[in-house]
C-alpha cells in the first residue's frame, strides 16, 4: 500500500473512532523564589484528593538553573515518584511541529499557504468529509478556520461548514496537513520532523510514533479514567496505547527539557525566517468555538491572555493519559513545560494557576488556593 493511500485510511479511521505579548518585568531572586513556591502549591494541589496520578513543571527564566517541581507519582502500583527526564504524550502541542514543517516547506518554495488541500489530496475532503477541497486553503487547515469538523470517538462527525466562517478546532485539519507533508516531500512526516526539528535542536527524546504502542526511554506510567466520571470511576493503565489516529494532530512524544528547547527556538525565530515567523504568529479568534478561554489562534500554536493582563504562547496537549502545556513570553526567554499523567483532573484550571506565578508580576497575582 503507498504511504498516500496509507494515510487516507488512517484519516477514515480517525473519523470513525477517534494580541500583543506583554513584557514581564525582571523579577528578584526573593520574588522568583516566592513564585517557585506558589508553583508547587499547584503542584500539590493538582494531586491532591484523587485529581491525578502526578505532575511536573519545570521553568525557565534565562537568568538562574531551570526550575524543577513535582507532586504525585509517576507509577501509581509501585509509588515511583516523576522525576526529569521523562518521556510523556504531548497530544495536541504536536501541532506546533507540524505546523513548522509546513511553514519550512513554503519558506522553501515546495508550496504555498494558499494552495488547496485539492491540489495535494485531490479528492480527499470530498471522498471522506463530504466538502468542497477546492475552496480551503492550507492556511485554514493550520489556523482552524477550513470549516472541517473534529473526530470524537464515539460520536457522529458533524457536517462540515463553509470555510474560513470561523474557528473549529479539529484533528482532522493537521492530519490532512502531515499528508500534504508527506506528499510534497515523498518522505514520511515523522521523518521531516526529525531531520528538520529534532536533530537539528538535539532533540533526542522527541519523535513521532508510527504504529508503535510503546513509550521509549524512561517515562511515567499514563492513567485514564476512559471519559467516566463519579467516584467510582475505573483508573486505567493506558501508556501502551495505538494514537496513530492522532498523528499529525496529536501523536507525538517528547520530554520537558526538549520542549522548552523546541519552544524557545520556535519564539526567537530559530526555526524559520521572518516571513514564515510573522504567518505562524498571525491569529485568528477563537471566540464563540467553546475552546480555551482568552485565546487567539496562529497557525499550530496559540496566545493566552492571562488574567493579570500578561500574554503568554505556545500550546497544549490533551490525549487518554496525559495532559501538557508548553508556553512562554513572545521573546522565548520565558517558559514553562507541565505534565501530569492522568485525564480526569480540572486541567484548564490547574495550567492556568500554573501560569499565574510563572509569569505575573508578583503585584498582580494571588498565591494560588
Amino acid at each position: 500500500m503507498s504511504m498516500f493511500h496509507a494515510r487516507a485510511g488512517l484519516l477514515a479511521v480517525a473519523l470513525t473512532v477517534a494580541g500583543t505579548a506583554m513584557t514581564t518585568p525582571a523579577a528578584s531572586a526573593a520574588d522568583r523564589g516566592r513564585g517557585h513556591a506558589e508553583i508547587q502549591r499547584v503542584l500539590d494541589q493538582a494531586v491532591a484528593d484523587g485529581g491525578g496520578p502526578g505532575i511536573v513543571a519545570e521553568l525557565r527564566d534565562g537568568r538562574t538553573t531551570p526550575w524543577f517541581g513535582t507532586a504525585g507519582v509517576a507509577d501509581m502500583t509501585t509509588g515511583r515518584k516523576r522525576r526529569p527526564g521523562e518521556h510523556f504524550r504531548i497530544g495536541s502541542f504536536t501541532k506546533a511541529f507540524t505546523g513548522t514543517v509546513v511553514l519550512q516547506l513554503v519558506a522553501e518554495g515546495k508550496l504555498t499557504l494558499d494552495d488547496t488541500v485539492a491540489k495535494w489530496l485531490p479528492g480527499m475532503v470530498e471522498e471522506h468529509l463530504g466538502a468542497d477541497g477546492t475552496k480551503i486553503a492550507i492556511r485554514q487547515l493550520l489556523n482552524h478556520y477550513s470549516g472541517l469538523p473534529d473526530a470524537i470517538p464515539g460520536q457522529e462527525t458533524p457536517r462540515p461548514e463553509e470555510p474560513g466562517q470561523r474557528f473549529i478546532y479539529s484533528k482532522v485539519n493537521y492530519n490532512l496537513a502531515g499528508m500534504i507533508v508527506e506528499r510534497a516531500t515523498g518522505a514520511t512526516l515523522a521523518d521531516e520532523i526529525e531531520r528538520r526539528i529534532a536533530r537539528p535542536l538535539r532533540l533526542t527524546g522527541t519523535y513521532l510514533p508510527t504504529t508503535e504502542k510503546t513509550i521509549r526511554g524512561r517515562h511515567a506510567r499514563h492513567y485514564s479514567k476512559l471519559g467516566e466520571t463519579g467516584p467510582d470511576a475505573k483508573i486505567h493503565d493506558v501508556t501502551e496505547m495505538d494514537v496513530a489516529w492522532a498523528w499529525a494532530a496529536g501523536g507525538m512524544i517528547s520530554t520537558t527539557a526538549d520542549l522548552h528547547r523546541f519552544l524557545g527556538a520556535l519564539l526567537r525565530g530559530r526555526l524559520l525566517p521572518p516571513a514564515q515567523q510573522k504567518e505562524m504568529f498571525t491569529t485568528v479568534s477563537t471566540e464563540g468555538s467553546d475552546w480555551v478561554p482568552d485565546t487567539r489562534y496562529g497557525l499550530g500554536v496559540y496566545s493566552q491572555r492571562l488574567p493579570c493582563g500578561v500574554t503568554v504562547w505556545g500550546g497544549g496537549g490533551y490525549i487518554q493519559g496525559s495532559m501538557s502545556y508548553a508556553m512562554g513570553n513572545r521573546q522565548g526567554t520565558h517558559t514553562l513545560v507541565s505534565n501530569l499523567n492522568g485525564d480526569w483532573n480540572d486541567f484548564p484550571k490547574t495550567f492556568t494557576n500554573l501560569f499565574e506565578p510563572s509569569f505575573c508580576p508578583a503585584t498582580s497575582r494571588n498565591p494560588a488556593s
